[in-house]
């Protein structure tokens, strides 16, 4: 069984097993150290009146008899007389009645059995020996119908919850300010700037809200300003740029060293690339726009414009489905890794895997290339991180690629991941929680058959 989760829960769980342990406990000494004696006292003495009125009437004459009866009626609601018929033996369910049974039993020398019979209403009555004869001493149900352990199990269980309840409303208040925390910390997360949140509570709590709402507010600006110096940055080195590629041409013409120029133009065009991917990550942080679109559909654009291209790619398109996503970021993302399964691929085929169930969608772009070490998986997200044994710079990576990517999937609430393949190779997944609106089987573009494979 899986144990709770949430700080609520497990506070509840705590307090509910804690107050249950303690109810049993009570209830416990209680009925040990309370009931118990009382009931016991309180047959002892309803034995000694039944004998001691049995006694009496014995001794009595026949003619005051009748006079005590009904004094022993009025006065203590108790019936004697002489036994008529023979009581049945029955267990009493009652601990009062086995009580009063051993009480009389304790008094009269031998065993003496209590039956409910029906009088006047339910009446419990005993055969009591005296001498040759039986006397029969009844009383009434009411006379025990009285029940102190059922009121002070009800009173001891009225607090216990009435105190959890309480306790649980005190705890909920506390955590109540911790999960909008936790849920402004996951938009954080990211890469947006969370909605203020109320600054009310204990003063605790409110002192870490308005902290907290502080923090945002300059983590917001720090963003933005993030955004703008990168934009700003790499467009105004696009003008030294071009005018060192002019440079170039002009020495080119003049100079007989090509591999000066070649060299020099290959550098230019690295650092143009560099600038690129840092312009297409600012406007990326700043683009959230979604739209709902047909998975398969966004994926056979993607495939068929690399098949155009030349590139042998193998589309396997599974069951696919309607997703509400950044499609620009997406896009980004996926030419991203099917870029870096064709480049390092080793020549080999790229296979690009689509399928959907109730919780996510998920694309799989598979290489059978070299792979990368299990201990570098993290660290190639890491920007300007590049695998020299595999990934050199004549390779034309960056080292930006895949952490613009991270960074983009973090800023949607997806994940990407890489992992080695059986076999060789490396499988780079992209994981995107399911915002289902329609079924594909309510579009005719979702049954069509799957795009073939090259």
């Amino acid at each position: 069984m899986n144990s709770p989760r949430t700080l609520f829960a497990r506070t509840g769980t705590t307090l509910a097993v804690a107050f249950a342990v303690f109810l049993l406990f009570s209830v416990a000494v209680v009925i040990a150290f309370i009931l118990v004696p009382v009931a016991r006292q309180a047959a002892e003495d309803l034995a000694a009146l039944m004998v001691l009125s049995a006694q009496t009437w014995i001794e009595l004459p026949e003619t005051t008899r009748p006079l005590f009866e009904r004094h022993l009626l009025e006065e203590y609601e108790l019936r004697i007389g002489i036994a008529e018929g023979v009581l049945p033996d029955t267990l009493n369910p009652l601990p009062y009645l086995r009580f009063l049974e051993k009480a009389l039993r304790e008094r009269s020398g031998v065993p003496v059995n209590i039956t409910s019979q029906q009088l006047d209403g339910t009446w419990y009555c005993a055969d009591i020996p005296m001498g040759q004869r039986l006397i029969r001493a009844c009383f009434p149900r009411s006379r025990i119908g009285a029940s102190p352990p059922l009121a002070v199990l009800l009173v001891i269980l009225a607090g216990a919850v009435a105190i959890l309840l309480t306790t649980l409303l005190l705890v909920r208040r506390l955590t109540d300010p911790l999960a909008r925390l936790s849920a402004a910390t996951s938009v954080i997360k990211r890469g947006e700037v969370p909605a203020p949140l109320p600054e009310t509570g204990p003063r605790e709590l409110a002192d870490l809200t308005r902290n907290f709402n502080n923090m945002g507010r300059e983590l917001g600006e720090l963003l933005e300003n993030r955004t703008t110096l990168l934009a700003g940055i790499s467009h105004d080195l696009r003008t030294p740029l071009t005018r060192m590629r002019l440079a170039l041409e002009l020495l080119t013409a003049k100079t007989p060293d090509r591999n000066l120029t070649d060299r020099l133009q290959h550098n230019v065009e690295e650092m143009e690339r560099l600038i690129g991917y840092t312009l297409e990550l600012a406007r990326s942080l700043e683009s959230h726009e979604e739209e709902e679109v047909d998975l398969r559909e966004f994926m056979d654009g993607i495939v068929g414009e690399y098949r155009q291209a030349g590139k042998t790619i193998e589309w396997q398109p599974g069951v696919c489905c309607y997703c509400s996503i950044d499609t620009l970021a997406l896009r980004r993302i996926l030419t991203n890794l099917i870029d870096n399964a064709i480049r390092y691929g080793g020549g080999t085929p790229v296979t690009v895997h689509c399928h959907c169930n109730p919780v996510k969608a998920v694309i799989q772009v598979l290489d059978r290339g070299t792979g990368i070490p299990e201990r570098d998986i993290e660290a190639v997200f890491r920007p300007f991180h590049r695998l020299e044994s595999s990934r050199s710079r004549r390779t034309g990576g960056s080292g930006l690629g895949l952490s613009i990517a991270r960074q983009l999937a973090d800023a949607h609430g997806w994940s990407i991941t890489l992992s080695a393949r059986e076999g060789g190779g490396t499988e780079a997944r992209i994981e995107i929680p399911r915002q289902l609106t329609r079924s594909p089987a309510h579009h005719p573009g979702s049954s069509r058959p799957a795009a073939r494979s090259e």
